[in-house]
């Protein structure tokens, strides 16, 4: 599995590098980029093996908000032949194991995900990256936690998960300090198994009765942001935990679309609101800015046109990457960057430097911001 391989390798500078489930997870927390949710009965096959979305690197299979209660059994019935199909179309030659989308599952609660996993043999395992927790909390994080560590003890495979913060009790500013703190002990105790973190805008809107606009950033929805800057202030500290982004609940499909038409600049267009592609796609495009910008990696998405923005806008400058490269290979003190433009702080940068060095790895390095328009086509 490699982001972007369908594209022109003479687009970047460095290409992005190989990954799959046993990738150092220092790397591979970093490689999820668009994570695609479907519901867990969803004929997932054919568009897997057709290679209908080329881009598409990692999805999820929901057993949770995606599915009604009484489809769980049928969705669990699905998922289980889906890795059975899998595994027969890589023994035929029909598909190579690389060429398979990263899987998880979303279970629906903890008796739920003890259920499932009771029904997966060790072929299926070698197929499933990660299992993601929804509404995950100090109460129920240890229980998620201590069952996925006797799969992996179980199996001797590598299965991480993937909390979902959006509990109202994260929510609530009067409880949301102290659920923090339990849920970061939890994790912090199965450090090895955590791969990314994972936050709920839409969950935590419903929680005040509100829902961003498509001419809206989930930043401008204030006591989401609240809630998506305390997570961050938790978690992103010293790059413990790789955050991602809340979904993008828009999509509009434009077949004429002209990215020749687009502008050198995404960055200086997008926040003086010129009409750039359509409101979904541009809406999606600042929303993407703002993640970055605040340390997300990373987007949950739910429809497939998303995928080339969200894994574009993750590649990185040259000069950017240079400047990551000059601070991590330096000893210490103050450097003037390689373009002469700005101060490089070896010891303030350094955590900076190693997101971007890992990003880079991940999703290449392009020559400047004029090029992000070419990684949409």
């Amino acid at each position: 599995m490699r982001h972007h391989r369908y594209q022109d390798p003479g687009k970047f500078v460095h290409g992005p590098v190989e990954f799959d489930k046993y990738t150092d997870p220092m790397l591979l927390r970093y490689c999820l980029g668009a994570t695609m949710y479907m519901p867990g009965t969803k004929n997932f096959l054919e568009a897997i093996l057709t290679k209908k979305y080329p881009g598409l690197t990692s999805m999820v299979m929901c057993f949770e908000d995606a599915c009604r209660e009484e489809d769980v059994p049928a969705a669990q019935d699905n998922s289980i032949k889906l890795l059975d199909d899998l595994n027969q179309a890589i023994s035929r030659g029909e598909i190579d194991r690389e060429e398979v989308p990263l899987i998880i599952f979303r279970v629906r609660n903890i008796d739920q995900f003890r259920t499932f996993s009771s029904m997966l043999r060790e072929d299926h395992v070698k197929l499933i990256t990660a299992f993601n927790f929804p509404k995950f909390t100090k109460d129920n994080g240890e229980a998620y936690f201590a069952h996925l560590q006797e799969l992996n003890d179980r199996f001797g495979e590598p299965i991480y998960g993937m909390p979902i913060l959006e509990s109202r009790e994260m929510a609530y500013i009067e409880t949301r300090q102290e659920e923090l703190a339990g849920v970061k002990k939890v994790l912090d105790t199965y450090h090895h198994l955590v791969l990314n973190v994972r936050v709920g805008g839409t969950d935590w809107s419903s929680v005040f009765g509100v829902r961003r606009g498509i001419n809206y950033t989930i930043y401008d929805i204030l006591p989401v942001a609240d809630c998506l800057k305390d997570v961050i202030n938790v978690f992103s500290r010293n790059n413990d935990y790789c955050v991602s982004g809340p979904v993008w609940e828009y999509f509009r499909v434009n077949k004429k679309m002209k990215f020749s038409e687009m502008p050198e600049s995404i960055n200086a267009s997008i926040f003086k609101r010129e009409p750039m592609i359509n409101d979904a796609v541009d809406g999606l495009l600042r929303e993407l800015l703002l993640d970055r910008a605040n340390g997300f990696i990373g987007k949950t998405i739910i429809h497939p046109t998303h995928i080339p923005y969200v894994n574009g806008m993750l590649a990185v400058t040259e000069e950017v990457y240079n400047d990551a490269v000059q601070i991590l290979h330096a000893d210490g003190g103050v450097v003037k960057s390689s373009q002469a433009n700005k101060m490089n702080e070896i010891g303030p940068h350094r955590m900076w430097a190693e997101k971007i060095y890992r990003r880079a790895q991940a999703y290449g390095v392009i020559k400047d911001e004029s090029c992000y328009s070419a990684l949409f086509i």
